[in-house]
Parts: C-alpha cells; structure tokens; sequence
C-alpha cells in the first residue's frame, strides 16, 4: 500500500521583537538629560561649535574671520543663520549630533563682511618641442564672514 506522506505540520512561533521605550517615553527620559547638558555648557565661559559651510566642516568660535569661497546672491552686510551645526562644546563638555543639532539648541549667526579675490595664480600649459606655450592666470573669489555669537536655547 502506497501511502502519501505528508510532513507533520508545524506552526512557527517567532518571539515579539524588543522595542525601545515608545517615543513618547524616550524623548521624555532624553530631555532632562539635554537640558542638565545645556546648562552645563551654559556655565562655561567659552564655545565652540563645528558647523558645516559649503560642503566643509569649520570649527568657530564667536567673532572669527572665516573665509569661504563665494557665496552667490548674498550681499555685503547680510546676516547668515547657520543651521547645519554637528558639534557643540567647551573646554570641559561637548554634545554632538547626529548627524547635525536642532536649531532649537543652538543657533549661530554670520554676518558677511566683504566678497574678495585670492592671490593671482599662474597656470602654464606647454606641449614640448612644438613651441606651444600658454599661460593662464586666474584669481579666486571669496566671501568673508564674520562669526556671531553662539546662542544656547532650550
């Protein structure tokens, strides 16, 4: 007698995934923890933060002279807000973000102060033994801003 086997039939039983504490829990656990860093910070005397400008991260502190190329369409005594601000700090405590702080932590502002040209650079191109020779020069132009104070909020 031929009889069809079927395999026993199994019933998987997968265990419930662990999640965190629910958001509203978490965020609530989290902000005591924030506010006692930020009044931490606040009692330092001096701040740096590492904001990114440009496509490139500059470590400032208040009243500093960066110079970056040019920026278009600002003008000359305009006020930038920067708000890609990575890491805050001082000498004892720094808090960091990932991948940038909320502008409700800390703000920064820029004020531009002149757009200005580089040193003049001399490129020359020559191709050997056919009396070519090419010389190209070329100046690059910058936009000068000077760094605000840094604001600590929340």
């Amino acid at each position: 007698m031929a009889s069809s086997l079927k395999p026993p039939e199994t019933t998987k039983s997968t265990p419930e995934p662990s999640h965190p504490a629910s958001p509203s829990q978490s965020s609530s656990s989290s902000a005591p923890d924030l506010s006692t860093a930020l009044q931490s910070l606040r009692q330092q005397p001096s701040h740096y933060v590492v904001a990114s400008l440009h496509g490139r991260r500059y470590l400032l502190t208040p009243k500093d002279l960066l110079t970056v190329p040019r920026l278009k369409n600002v003008a000359v005594g305009e006020i930038l807000c920067l708000d890609k601000i990575h890491e805050l700090g001082s000498r004892d405590f720094t808090l960091r973000g990932e991948p940038c702080l909320p502008t409700t932590v800390v703000s920064l502002s820029a004020t531009v102060v002149e757009h200005t040209k580089g040193e003049m650079q001399r490129i020359v191109k020559k191709k050997r033994r056919k009396g070519y020779k090419k010389t190209i020069e070329h100046k690059q132009t910058y936009t000068r801003l000077r760094i605000g104070d840094i604001v600590i909020g929340a």
